[in-house]
């Protein structure tokens, strides 16, 4: 038995400054309707967490549920940093796969403060991300700008392929209805953007947002029944964790006692991520025909397409300047415009992911449809070692 996608759909993205549940609940019922499927045929709701907003934040499973109208579906609720969407799948999939249920629905949505995100919940001593900000002053853009400062001194990246980064997404972005940043912009205009973390400018790293999305999974016999006879199915699921000694999740570059004593592992956090999804899908990055990474900055989406297998080291910044990772080209990577055009609005933007590769599988991304799409990969990175990777096939 496998895991199909019944259902996909989204609030659109932006600043609106309205309850996070407003927007989960609208991509509930627009991927309910895209199912075909009645909110009292859901048996099992997962919601995924943001702990930003309150209380209802904490149990988003049962905010949703009640939203929806109490219906005696079970639910869940789960918070994994970036990865929560991810998760919330995965336990959905779990499930149905178990055989407790037939169909569930999976929501995540965020209302987010103006600027970056900061730490929340407490302090957190043994947390190494809020050691990065508190003993550090590392805030987000700040290793975002150590990380491309990296890739220029190993690889040869220059802030021109940055910004041509920002020009790629910002064209696919510009196609995409549900995008909060629509307009086209030129690598001129990003490299006149004010400074932020050296050398990356405002243009190259993603904006907070508020958002929502949703996703109606099903088993295939569930699907058959319902006359859908050619699903998006997901193949894999990937949820893990760091492997020892590489216990500094952020910056991995500085040394510490355990990786100078140890042997590091055969792959890096983020390699492991993508591989343990290919492993379980059967599948290989040379049969993928599109991803969506997690492009926080610009010069971090460079360093994904390496690390998730679909170029050897270094040679991401050749794949770009050929033009293939654009739509239109050999390997399109974020043709739904990438976080560059959405923000980040962190429990929605796993499932965003997931409905990109289900609407592209179905061919029904309009102009930025990836032509003959059969495999998509959806990969992003959380805080404290989660992590994830989908892979949707057709």
């Amino acid at each position: 038995m496998s895991v199909v996608v019944l259902g996909a759909g989204m609030h659109p993205w932006g600043k609106w400054g309205r309850p996070f549940t407003e927007y989960g609940l609208a991509a509930a019922r627009a991927a309910l309707r895209d199912a075909d499927v009645s909110w009292p045929e859901v048996g099992f709701l997962v919601g995924a967490d943001t702990i930003r907003n309150g209380y209802p934040g904490f149990v988003a499973g049962a905010t949703y549920a009640r939203a929806l109208g109490w219906s005696g579906a079970r639910i869940a609720s789960c918070y994994a940093a970036c990865a929560s969407g991810a998760q919330a799948m995965d336990i959905a999939r779990t499930r149905i796969l178990a055989g407790l249920c037939d169909v569930a629905l999976v929501v995540g949505a965020d209302s987010t403060p103006k600027g970056f995100f900061k730490p929340v919940g407490g302090d957190r001593p043994d947390d190494p991300d809020w050691l990065r900000f508190r003993l550090l002053g590392a805030t987000n853009p700040a290793y975002f700008g150590l990380y491309a400062r990296r890739r220029m001194a190993l690889h040869g990246s220059t802030p021109g392929d940055f910004a041509a980064v920002k020009v790629k997404n910002a064209r696919a972005g510009a196609l995409n209805p549900l995008a909060r940043y629509r307009k086209p912009v030129t690598a001129e205009e990003v490299l006149a953007s004010p400074m932020v973390a050296d050398p990356l400018r405002l243009m190259d790293i993603c904006a907070t947002s508020d958002g929502g999305a949703a996703v109606v999974l099903a088993s295939e016999d569930y699907a058959r029944r319902r006359g859908v006879t050619d699903p998006v199915r997901l193949a894999a699921v990937s949820t893990v964790t760091p492997v020892f000694p590489n216990a500094v999740l952020e910056l991995p570059e500085f040394a510490t006692d355990s990786c100078a004593a140890v042997p590091p592992p055969a792959r890096p956090f983020r390699a492991a991520i993508a591989h343990a999804a290919y492993e379980e899908a059967g599948l290989g990055p040379e049969d993928v025909s599109f991803a969506e990474v997690y492009d926080l900055s610009t010069a971090l989406e460079l360093d994904w397409m390496e690390d998730v297998g679909l170029c050897p080291p270094g040679e991401a910044d050749k794949l770009l300047r050929a033009g293939d990772t654009a739509l239109g080209g050999r390997l399109p990577v974020n043709p739904s415009g990438g976080l560059a055009s959405f923000g980040e609005a962190i429990p929605a933007q796993a499932i965003a992911q997931v409905c990109e590769l289900t609407w592209q599988l179905r061919g029904r991304a309009g102009d930025r449809q990836v032509a003959g799409a059969r495999v998509g990969l959806a990969v992003n990175q959380g805080l404290f070692g989660h992590g994830s990777a989908v892979i949707a096939t057709r």
